[in-house]
């Protein structure tokens, strides 16, 4: 039989898989499609959860027999001004996000979800505060390709990291998979990082 990974990531996000190999887990991707519409009903912090936590266990339906591990779900919101900012569709939505982020401080919510034939959730918040950014520098970042499938238009990874004056909380977390609580989560299913 074939080595089975530690888990299974359901996200494409390389950020998200690097950060999970910085850690030195192994695992493969598992492809997952779910519908990322927030609830009329639920906060953001729920809808992160939530999401994280349908990401997984869709994860999970689609192992083969045989070939299940956990399955590690993340879905991370920025919210801005009351409002849950998603990737930008295009140049102007960019710009217009980042002039929101502008001399402000938001929030960034990540849910980590691990699934079994059982399921553990958790979360993280975090804050950034943004310099104030001229129009002609929100529009030069779009160009520099970066904020294309961003939550909230930016990268703290990135060239984004020059607008930050402040963090409060998680940079793994701001990136998309907070290290410390994912940790604690993964030993909570027998999966021991170190």
């Amino acid at each position: 039989m074939a080595h089975l990974p530690q888990l299974y990531l359901a996200s494409q996000s390389p950020r998200r898989a690097a950060l999970l190999q910085q850690i030195g887990v192994a695992f493969e991707v598992v492809s997952v499609t779910v519908d990322e519409t927030m609830l009329a009903t639920e906060t953001p912090g729920q809808c992160a959860r939530r999401l994280a936590t349908e990401k997984a266990r869709a994860g999970w339906r689609a192992l083969e027999p045989g070939r299940q591990r956990p399955v590690l779900g993340a879905d991370t919101l920025v919210i801005a001004a009351d409002t849950v900012m998603g990737k930008p569709a295009d140049r102007q939505q960019a710009i217009e996000m980042l002039q929101t982020l502008s001399g402000t401080t938001h929030e960034v919510v990540t849910a980590v979800a691990l699934a079994t034939d059982h399921e553990s959730v958790c979360s993280q918040r975090s804050r950034v505060t943004f310099r104030t950014l001229s129009r002609q520098e929100c529009a030069a970042y779009w160009d520099s390709g970066e904020p294309r499938d961003k939550a909230g238009g930016y990268a703290i990874q990135g060239l984004a990291a020059m607008f930050i004056t402040r963090l409060d909380g998680s940079y793994s977390g701001v990136m998309g998979l907070p290290l410390y609580e994912t940790t604690e989560l993964l030993k909570t299913f027998g999966i021991v990082v170190l």
